[in-house]
């Protein structure tokens, strides 16, 4: 008996409490989602993070003024129970403030999609106060979403890209609406019979994201009074209830429609009421927890696997109807649903239009595709920027001159002095400065010409005063020997009867000779000029010959010298 005893008891593993604190983590373990939120300035993110994260709005983002747009915006929060006991999961949101390439690029380093794209939601905001923008806005962020979900083009990449594919496919096939029973018997999951594709549905979004497009502020669109553009911006499109007002806002909803098929998406017209915000978030919980494919068979004689249920289920059924509160779950559309809604539509050009407009890019702009079909159907009533001036080109610096030279040249009254002048006046600047003109006459000089060109009296007085002192000058000189220069006022030099140079003209003309007032001027200084330099020359000769001649005997007998004057 003593022998079967062990003699030493068995050791225990030495990974027992690890086991058992993994075995408890994984059991306990709480998924992480996330939900990226796009959408352009003021458009109401902040409403549906509060809603989504169930927190209020802070009070700076009241405002849409004083809000401050961070690079990304984040907050999470964990998503308990209905017994508020366990936590089911936790929930982070981004937020992408506008579509800047300086925003858009960061995102990818926070979530890399490698890791991050079976784990989150895409949540595109529409602004109901621009409608206009919608077609526009869409492009721009599908673009983006299906660049950021290709990451590096790895091969874990490509796998996971086609693992969520599939994922999303399923879902859409297996779509069923709700029924009043909350919990099923039976789930669709398992069922043997699904059904392809309808057309339009998945054509894009190759990486299966989940998407939902949220129209905010559509209580906007049931006002009944005309909404300016200081009101709402929808500027002259609503006009109140009626078939015009009916008619866009049917044909805008069945383009979003349109476009959701195409990308497996969902639609929801959200308002700030609680109601509509609380089912947004039930789905979005639904859309992100919705579970994977399953196995495709099942070996005979085995029992099927339990199937994998959704923790949110989502109980609200589709709404086309109310136009403020529209429900369009991922699945359950269809192009003969859209055209229901209002005849004339057609799903297929619309689609066609939206692969032409992603094929030649958003660089052309009147390109025939949905943007030029959707500015047809909602006009474009935002503000329009002012437009940039003309581009001037500079004229070359020696061409300007020359042609302002050339136009000034050609003007009467290119002359500043003109300004003084007296307009009666038709007399021109003279050469000796602008004397024609009144403001710059000189009385004394006028009264002068004028004595000169009437008085000839008193230029005979002036020559006979002139005479008679050289006459006198001669007669107490005698009859003097002469040098070989003739001594001033002599027979050689000028007769008796000669008038020697005067400083006044020696032929005046009467202004009705032909001179003018100018002329008469320039004579008259000319006259001083030439008389000033004769009488100087006559002077240095007569020093020079009374200084060179002999003495010469007087009349008398008496030496010679000069005379005397008793």
């Amino acid at each position: 008996m003593e022998d079967s005893r062990p003699s030493t008891p068995a050791a225990p593993p030495q990974d027992l409490w690890s086991s058992i604190l993994d075995s408890v983590s994984s059991t306990r373990s709480i998924p992480s989602k996330q939900v990226l939120l796009l959408g352009p300035p003021s458009s109401g993110k902040s409403l549906l993070v509060s809603a989504l994260l169930q927190k209020p709005v802070p009070a700076d983002d009241s405002n849409d003024a004083s809000r401050t747009n961070f690079a990304l915006g984040y907050d999470w929060t964990d998503v308990r129970d209905e017994g508020d006991e366990d936590t089911l999961a936790r929930l982070s949101v981004y937020t992408v403030p506008s579509d800047a390439r300086a925003y858009t690029a960061l995102f990818p380093h926070f979530l890399p999609p490698r890791t991050a794209l079976p784990h989150t939601l895409v949540m595109i905001v529409l602004d109901w106060t621009r409608p206009w923008t919608f077609v526009d806005d869409l492009q721009t962020w599908l673009k983006w979403v299906e660049e950021w979900a290709k990451g590096d083009a790895a091969r874990e990449v490509e796998i996971v890209r086609e693992e969520n594919h599939e994922r999303l496919q399923a879902h859409l096939q297996h779509y069923t609406e709700p029924s009043a029973d909350a919990f099923p018997a039976t789930s669709n999951l398992t069922s043997n019979a699904v059904l392809p594709l309808g057309p339009g549905t998945l054509t894009h979004n190759s990486a299966g994201v989940p998407i939902v497009v949220v129209c905010t502020k559509a209580d906007l669109i049931d006002e009944g009074s005309d909404l300016g553009a200081g009101a709402s911006g929808m500027g002259a499109m609503v006009k109140g209830k009626g078939g015009e007002w009916e008619e866009q806002t049917d044909g805008v909803m069945q383009v979003l429609r349109t476009i959701c098929l195409k990308y497996g998406a969902a639609l929801f017209y959200a308002t700030p009421q609680p109601s509509t915000l609380s089912v947004l978030r039930q789905y979005t919980l639904h859309f992100l927890f919705t579970p994977p494919v399953p196995s495709p068979g099942v070996a005979p004689g085995t029992e099927a696997p339990a199937p994998i249920r959704n923790p949110f289920v989502f109980h609200h059924r589709p709404n086309t109807l109310d136009r403020d509160r529209i429900v369009v779950p991922a699945g359950w559309d269809s192009w003969g649903k859209i055209g229901v809604l209002r005849e004339g539509f057609e799903a297929r050009v619309w689609g066609e239009a939206w692969d032409a407009d992603l094929a030649e890019g958003s660089e052309n702009e009147d390109a025939a595709g949905a943007k030029r079909m959707y500015r047809t159907l909602v006009p474009d009533q935002g503000a329009k920027p002012p437009p940039l001036p003309p581009f001037n080109a500079p004229m070359a610096e020696q061409a300007f001159l020359a042609k302002h030279y050339d136009e000034n040249s050609k003007k009467p009254d290119r002359d500043p002095r003109g300004a003084f002048r007296n307009p009666t006046e038709t007399a021109t600047a003279g050469i000796v400065g602008p004397l024609g003109s009144s403001s710059f006459s000189l009385p004394t000089v006028e009264k002068a010409l004028a004595d000169m060109e009437t008085g000839l009296g008193g230029s005979g007085a002036l020559n006979a005063s002139v005479n008679g002192d050289a006459s006198r000058r001669l007669s107490r000189g005698g009859a003097r020997p002469t040098s070989g220069l003739p001594a001033v006022g002599g027979p050689a030099a000028s007769t008796t009867g000669r008038a020697p140079t005067s400083p006044t003209p020696s032929a005046p003309q009467s202004s009705t000779g032909g001179q003018t007032q100018h002329e008469v001027l320039q004579n008259f200084f000319q006259s001083l000029l030439s008389s000033k330099d004769r009488a100087g020359a006559s002077a240095a000769a007569s020093r020079a010959a009374a200084a060179g001649a002999p003495s010469l005997p007087r009349s008398d007998g008496s030496p010679g010298g000069t005379d005397d004057a008793s």
